[in-house]
């Protein structure tokens, strides 16, 4: 059996990937802040073993916990996706709070960085060493929407953590990987179905995929050997926005 650490795994993509790899029969870690929502994918899961461990990611004792804890529960540590994350309101750069900007950055970076920090000390340590982790990028790698300065910006970062974790893992087996996806369904989306800003600043529709194509894409990343890597992917509803001028 697998091991999994998903963050962010009460709703949305999260609990998307967490549903595939419990079917897949992965035992899985389901992290999240809200224990509600992480039982509640626990107990729709068909297949595996899922184990809750309620977690802060912007916080460094919280994330040690959810590691060890996985570890002393399943004996090792194969995939982290590496998914917490959390968006702001959609203001022009100088309307935003630096508050609010450093509440993205601790979750979307920090977050990210002590969860992997975490994965590569496990995987780099256990014997046979080695694992995956894969980094939740968003399309927001790649291309912004008006007024997300904060997102956007953390979502670039991810993309420098990836590579230097996919260059610093070869010597331990640790490969690292990162998965851009764009309009999955979820309630984070759900505002799409509504209109939301275009780069013209009109505001429009625009289509959805469904969440498990993420998990099976995520899937399909750790089904891998630890010789090949997918660098990064990108999974996004096809009529969405995003290749082309607009």
């Amino acid at each position: 059996m697998k091991i999994a650490i998903v963050t962010g795994a009460g709703s949305g993509v999260g609990r998307a990937v967490a549903l595939g790899l419990l079917a897949a029969g992965y035992g899985v870690a389901l992290a999240g802040r809200r224990s509600k929502e992480l039982e509640e994918t626990a107990a729709m899961a068909k297949g595996g073993r899922a184990l809750v461990v309620p977690t802060d990611v912007s916080q460094e004792d919280a994330v040690e916990n959810l590691f060890s804890t996985t570890v002393r529960e399943f004996g090792r540590l194969d995939l982290l996706f590496n998914n917490a994350g959390r968006g702001a309101p959609a203001v022009p750069i100088d309307e935003l709070p630096v508050e609010t900007w450093r509440a993205v950055v601790d979750v979307n970076l920090t977050g990210a960085f002590l969860c992997a920090r975490a994965a590569f000390r496990t995987m780099r340590y256990q014997t046979p060493h080695g694992g995956r982790i894969i980094n939740n990028g968003s399309i927001s790698a790649h291309a912004p929407r008006p007024y997300a300065t904060a997102y956007t910006a953390t979502k670039h970062a991810i993309t420098g953590l990836t590579k230097q974790l996919a260059l610093d893992g070869r010597s331990f087996d640790i490969v690292c990987g990162q998965i851009d996806i764009g309009n999955a369904d979820t309630p984070l989306t759900s505002r799409m179905k509504e209109g939301v800003l275009q780069a013209n600043l009109t505001k429009a529709t625009e289509p959805l995929m469904d969440s498990k194509h993420v998990a099976d894409a995520v899937l399909y990343m750790d089904s891998l050997p630890l010789d090949a890597n997918v660098l990064f992917m990108t999974v996004m509803a096809n009529k969405m926005p995003f290749v082309g001028r607009g």
